[in-house]
C-alpha cells in the first residue's frame, strides 16, 4: 500500500489498523498489540507519543472497549493504568467530543477512582466549550462531593457554566464557597461574575466586585475594564464609563478598538455627537485603529443628526482605509436616505472615491441605471468621474451579456476624455471571450498596445479562456505564442486554465503535454494544478496515476488540500477500494484538512458496496453528523441506498422521511427517491 499521504508518525499504526481486508475485521489481537505499545510508551514516559497513538484508535474504538480492553490487559501495570486514564481523557477532550470524554469518566469514577487535576480540568474546559454548561456543573459538584481538590480553575469553569446559564446566584455562591476552600479567585473569575452582574444591569453591584478585584490585588485586565465600560455606557452611566477609562491608564492597561468604540457607541446612544471627535482624536494618538465598528458607529450617528458632510467624511475616511463598509451605509447613500432626501444628496459634493464606491455597488447589485444616474448627475455638476467609475459600469454590461451597451459607453468613456486602463481594456477582453467573440477580442489587444498599454496575464487568461470554453484549444495554445511575441511569460494561472480545458474533454495525454511545458518553461505548478491533473486521471479511471501526481505534489513542497483528498477517495470508491478511501480519510483528518461533503458522498457510497460493513457506516455518519456540514441531497440519496445495501431498512426510512422534509422528491419533486409503496 501507499502510505504517502500520511504523517511518518502515524504510518505504522495506520498500516497495523489497515493491513486486513477491512477496518471492520480490526480485531482484538490487534487493539490488545496496540495497547501493548502504548502501556511500553508510558513506562518510557512518553506522554505526547501516546496521545498520538490512542488519536489513531479513539475513532475506531469506544471508550469502554479501550478502557476495558487496557484495564483487562495483563501486562498493564496498576502505575500505568491512571496515566492511561489521564492520557485517553485528554485525548477525547483535546479532539472536542464531550460525549466520549463524559463516557470515559464515568468509566473511571465507577471504579472509584478520579481521573488528575489536570485531566479533570481538561475535561470541564472541553464540557464548557460545548456548551455542556449542566453536565459540567454535574462534573464538578461530583468531584467536589467525592472529596477532589478543585482549584482556581476548575471553580472558574464552574462559575463560568453557571453564568452561561443566567443563573448569577449560583456562580456568586460559587465564588464564595472558592473563597472557603481557601482558593483565592483569578482575574478570570472576576472577569465572568462582573460580566453576569452587568448584563443583568447590576452595574453598582459589579463595580463593587471590580473594588473588590483591586483591594485584593488582582490585576485587572483589557476584558475587566472593557466589560465594566461596556455596561455603564449601556445603561447611561458614561461619566463613569470616562473615569474608569482613565483608571486603565493608572494599572496601565492599553485601551484597545473594543474600548473605544464602546465609548463611542454610549456617546451616540445619549447624543453627545460633538464629543466623537474628541474620542477618535484619542484613538489615533493611542496608535489604535479604527474598524469597522467604528465607522460603523460613526456613520449611525452622523445620519440620526442629519449631518451629511460629516457622514460623508466618514464614509471616505473608511474607504481610503481600507475598512468593509457595512450594507447598511451604503443603502442610505444609494436609497436616498433620511439625510439626502430634500435633495440635500444634489447639494452635497460626493468626493472622486465615494462616486467610486457607490456607483461600483450600484453595479454589483445590478442596479446599474442608478450607477448611470449618478454619473450623469457628477458630469453636469463639471465633475469629471474618473475610470473606475467606468469600469464598474463597463463590467455590469459586460457579465450581463448587454454587450451594445458596452461598446456604447466604452465609447463616451472615451469622448469624455477619460483614458481607458489596463483595466478598462481587460474588462472588453472578457467580455468578447465570455460572448464568443473572438474577432473583437483580438482587436482589444491592439487597441492596448497603440495606446501605450501592454497587455498582462489577465488579458491573456480572458482570451484563453474564452477559446477553451468554446472547446477551441488549438487557437488557445496559440494564444501561449502571441504572448511570447509581445514578451508576456504565462504563469501557473493560464497554464491551469489549460490544463483544465483538456482534462474537461479527457485528453489528459494532452493535459500532461501542457504540464511539461509549464516545466520547461519554469513555471512552478500549484496546488489547483495538481487538483486539476489528478482529478482528471480519477475520472477516466487511472486512479494509480493520479496517486503518483499527489507524490510528486508533495515533492515538490506543495500540500494536498481537500479537492485533492476528495479527488482520490471518490475515484477509489468508483473502484470498490473501500479500504483506501478511508485510509485517505484518515489521513485527510491528521493533516489537519476538513473534510467537506464532497468527501462524505463516495464514503457514505463505499461503505455498502461489495459487502457492506456496518460499522464503518456508523462511524462516517457519526463523523458526518459532528462535524457541522448540512446534509445535501445527494448525502440523502447515499444514506438511503448505503442503509437499503446494508439491510437497515427502517433507518432507510428514516433518512428519507428526513429528506421529504426538506424537499419534495415524490413525484413532481427532485426524483431522487420514488415514493413509498403505497403512497
Amino acid at each position: 500500500m501507499i502510505y504517502y499521504l500520511i504523517r511518518p508518525k502515524t504510518q505504522s499504526s495506520l498500516r497495523r489498523l489497515l493491513r486486513s481486508s477491512s477496518v471492520c475485521t480490526v480485531g482484538g489481537t490487534q487493539l490488545s498489540e496496540e495497547l501493548r505499545k502504548i502501556r511500553i510508551l508510558l513506562q518510557q514516559n512518553r506522554i505526547e507519543t501516546t496521545k498520538r497513538h490512542l488519536g489513531s484508535l479513539i475513532s475506531l474504538h469506544s471508550p469502554p472497549d479501550l478502557y476495558a480492553a487496557f484495564s483487562d490487559s495483563v501486562s498493564a501495570s496498576p502505575s500505568t493504568k491512571p496515566v492511561f486514564r489521564d492520557a485517553l481523557l485528554t485525548v477525547y477532550a483535546d479532539s472536542k467530543l464531550p460525549d466520549e470524554a463524559a463516557c470515559l469518566y464515568a468509566l473511571i469514577r465507577a471504579d472509584g477512582n478520579f481521573p488528575s487535576r489536570t485531566a479533570l480540568n481538561l475535561f470541564l474546559e472541553c464540557l464548557v466549550r460545548s456548551n455542556r454548561y449542566e453536565k459540567a456543573l454535574e462534573v464538578f459538584h461530583g468531584a467536589l462531593a467525592g472529596g477532589f481538590p478543585m482549584d482556581k480553575f476548575s471553580y472558574g469553569k464552574a462559575i463560568q457554566a453557571s453564568i452561561k446559564l443566567g443563573d448569577l446566584p449560583k456562580g456568586l455562591e460559587l465564588m464564595k464557597l472558592m473563597k472557603r476552600s481557601g482558593e483565592k479567585p483569578n482575574c478570570f473569575v472576576y472577569n465572568v461574575l462582573i460580566g453576569g452582574l452587568c448584563k443583568e444591569r447590576r452595574v453598582g453591584d459589579a463595580r463593587e466586585l471590580f473594588d473588590e478585584m483591586r483591594k485584593r490585588k488582582v490585576a485587572p485586565n483589557i476584558v475587566t475594564y472593557n466589560t465594566l465600560i461596556d455596561g455603564f455606557c449601556k445603561y447611561g452611566h458614561l461619566e463613569t464609563a470616562l473615569d474608569l477609562r482613565a483608571k486603565m491608564k493608572l494599572d496601565q492597561v492599553e485601551p484597545n478598538v473594543v474600548t473605544y468604540n464602546t465609548l463611542l457607541s454610549g456617546l451616540c446612544h445619549l447624543g453627545k455627537i460633538k464629543e466623537l471627535s474628541k474620542i477618535i482624536k484619542e484613538m489615533h494618538l493611542s496608535g489604535v485603529a479604527p474598524d469597522e465598528i467604528t465607522y460603523s458607529t460613526l456613520f449611525d450617528a452622523r445620519l440620526r443628526h442629519g449631518d451629511v458632510e460629516a457622514l460623508l467624511e466618514a464614509f471616505e475616511d473608511a474607504l481610503q482605509s481600507g475598512i468593509s463598509v457595512n450594507d447598511y451605509a451604503f443603502s442610505v447613500l444609494m436609497d436616498d436616505g433620511p439625510p439626502f432626501k430634500d435633495g440635500k444628496m444634489e447639494r452635497a459634493l460626493l468626493s472622486e472615491i465615494t462616486l467610486n464606491a457607490i456607483s461600483n455597488r450600484y453595479c454589483k447589485t445590478g442596479r446599474v441605471d442608478k450607477a448611470l444616474l449618478l454619473i450623469d448627475k457628477f458630469e453636469n455638476k463639471g465633475i469629471k468621474p474618473s475610470s473606475v467609475a467606468y469600469n464598474s459600469v463597463l463590467s455590469h454590461f459586460g457579465r450581463s451579456g448587454r454587450m451594445d451597451d458596452m461598446s456604447e459607453w466604452f465609447e463616451r468613456m472615451k469622448a469624455k476624455g477619460i483614458s481607458p486602463t489596463l483595466e478598462t481594456y481587460n474588462i472588453l477582453a472578457n467580455a468578447y471571450g465570455r460572448d464568443a467573440r473572438f474577432e473583437e477580442s483580438l482587436q482589444v489587444l491592439d487597441l492596448i498596445e497603440k495606446n501605450g498599454l501592454k497587455p498582462n496575464h489577465v488579458t491573456y487568461g480572458s482570451l484563453i479562456s474564452g477559446f477553451c470554453n468554446e472547446g477551441r484549444l488549438l487557437e488557445a495554445e496559440l494564444m501561449l505564442d502571441d504572448m511570447a511575441s509581445r514578451k508576456v511569460f504565462p504563469n501557473a494561472q493560464i497554464y491551469n486554465i489549460l490544463i483544465d480545458a483538456h482534462c474537461s474533454r479527457g485528453d489528459v495525454g494532452a493535459a500532461s503535454r501542457i504540464f511539461r511545458e509549464m516545466a520547461g518553461g519554469n513555471v512552478s505548478p500549484t496546488t489547483v494544478t495538481y487538483n486539476t491533473l489528478v482529478n482528471g486521471f480519477v475520472r477516466i479511471g487511472r486512479v494509480g496515476e493520479a496517486e503518483g501526481l499527489v507524490v510528486e505534489l508533495r515533492d515538490g513542497g506543495l500540500t494536498p488540500d481537500a479537492i485533492t483528498y476528495n479527488s482520490l477517495i471518490s475515484g477509489f470508491a468508483a473502484a470498490g477500494n473501500r479500504e483506501r478511501c478511508l485510509e485517505l480519510y484518515e489521513a485527510m483528518k491528521s493533516s489537519g484538512v476538513e473534510p467537506t461533503l464532497h468527501t462524505y458522498h463516495p464514503l457514505i457510497r463505499v461503505c455498502w458496496k461489495g459487502g457492506g460493513c456496518l460499522r464503518v457506516f456508523e462511524k462516517v455518519f457519526d463523523e458526518l453528523r459532528r462535524s457541522g456540514l448540512t446534509p445535501d441531497r445527494i448525502v440523502y440519496e447515499e444514506l438511503v441506498r448505503c442503509c437499503e445495501g446494508l439491510g437497515e431498512m427502517r433507518r432507510a426510512e428514516e433518512f428519507r422521511a428526513e429528506m421529504l422534509k426538506k424537499w419534495d422528491c415524490t413525484d413532481g419533486g427532485l426524483g431522487l427517491f420514488p415514493a413509498p409503496a403505497g403512497g
